[in-house]
């Protein structure tokens, strides 16, 4: 069977299940983004520790290294690129103000959900681009410097998890309809995702941090929704 089964993989493969799961729930029937977006928490979960999970296998071969570096870009263009896309898309089916826009005359009503549309797809394009052109990178990196990499060069499609997840609590925490806020932050996310600036990769404590920070998100974002 073609594929690599062993345990470095298997937070990946949650991951894209996870992913999935999320997508196919966003999206059914009249839509239901806030249930997605529990999802997208989970990849995540799943994204923060993989690469160190992978690590402790100190015999992998190359042809197991380059897999697990495709995989992994794979799996988060669905987990990072599609399924915020696919989130946003439900907000919109569910949003009654989507069409309320003051500015607009009534013939340009139309015109409003398509441009929503095309941030979707700039999103997912910018999280494509991306994650291809860090490949490339990381291959030529590898090749003149070897070990992990120190800096990021933009901002990382992974961040998706932390940053969607708080609009979202935001829905829950003011009255209005946030679904505009959603995509206003869609669009700035994927500018910064091909944006030439520089930030330091996080070591254990940073992606301590940011799980402590997706966990409390999660727990928010369930007690408003369903205890508050």
């Amino acid at each position: 069977m073609l594929g690599y089964y062993n345990y470095t993989m298997f937070l990946t493969y949650g991951s894209l299940i996870s992913a999935l799961l999320g997508i196919i729930i966003s999206l059914h029937g009249p839509g239901h983004p806030f249930i997605g977006i529990y999802f997208l928490l989970v990849c995540g979960l799943c994204d923060a520790f993989d690469g160190k999970v992978a690590r402790t296998k100190k015999d992998r071969t190359i042809e197991e290294q380059k897999f697990g570096i495709q995989v992994d870009s794979l799996a988060d263009l669905v987990a990072f690129g599609v399924l915020p896309a696919c989130i946003g898309d439900a907000m919109l089916r569910v949003s009654e103000k989507v069409s309320d826009v003051p500015v607009l005359a009534a013939d340009q009503k139309h015109i409003y959900p398509l441009f929503l549309m095309a941030i979707l797809v700039f999103y997912a394009l910018a999280a494509l681009i991306r994650l291809a052109y860090f490949n490339v990178q990381e291959e030529t990196r590898q090749k003149e410097e070897g070990g992990t990499r120190k800096r990021y060069t933009g901002l990382p499609v992974t961040s998706a998890s932390l940053i969607f997840p708080f609009v979202m609590m935001l829905q829950f925490l003011t009255p209005g309809d946030m679904t505009i806020a959603y995509f206003i932050v869609m669009l700035i996310t994927g500018i910064l995702f091909l944006s030439p600036f520089t930030i330091p990769k996080p070591g254990l404590r940073g992606i301590l941090i940011m799980v402590a920070a997706g966990a409390v998100e999660f727990f928010i974002l369930i007690a408003l929704k369903y205890w508050i």
